[in-house]
C-alpha cells in the first residue's frame, strides 16, 4: 500500500516520527512517503495524494494549517487518513469530519503496534 506520512514541521518528526516508521515492519510491507526527507527537494503532496496515496497516516499532536490542507486534499480524493497523536495532546473534533480512526500513543513503539494493528483490519 502507498502511504503518506503528513505532520506539522514545528517539531522533531525526524526522530520522533519518521525515524521509528523506517525502522518498523510497516516500512518493508508498505511503501511509505516521507515528504520532508530531503529539505533540498520540494515534494507536491497535492499530486501525491490525487494520484498515488491509498492512506495517510496524519500526526495531529502539532496543529498546522499545512496539515490540515494535505488531509483535505487527502479527504477530497477518498483516501483514508488515520490520524495519531501523543497521548496527554488534546485534539480537535473536528479531526472527526476526515477520519474514523484516531489513535493515541505514548511512544514510536506504541505507535507502530497500534498502526500494525489498523492495517491488518
Amino acid at each position: 500500500m502507498k502511504i503518506y506520512v503528513g505532520h506539522s514541521t514545528s517539531y522533531d518528526f525526524k526522530n520522533e516520527l519518521y525515524t521509528p516508521l523506517k525502522k518498523s515492519n510497516l516500512n518493508k510491507v508498505h511503501e511509505l512517503t516521507f515528504p520532508h526527507d530531503n529539505e533540498l527537494e520540494l515534494f507536491n503532496s497535492k499530486d501525491f495524494l490525487k494520484n498515488n496515496a491509498e492512506l495517510m497516516i496524519a500526526e495531529v499532536s502539532h496543529p498546522s494549517f499545512g496539515l490540515g490542507i494535505e488531509m483535505g486534499w487527502a479527504n477530497l480524493n477518498n483516501v483514508k487518513i488515520i490520524c495519531v497523536y501523543k497521548t496527554g495532546i488534546k485534539i480537535s473534533n473536528a479531526l472527526k469530519a476526515v477520519s474514523n480512526t484516531i489513535l493515541n500513543y505514548s511512544n514510536g513503539e506504541e505507535l507502530i503496534k497500534k498502526l500494525e494493528n489498523e492495517l491488518v483490519k
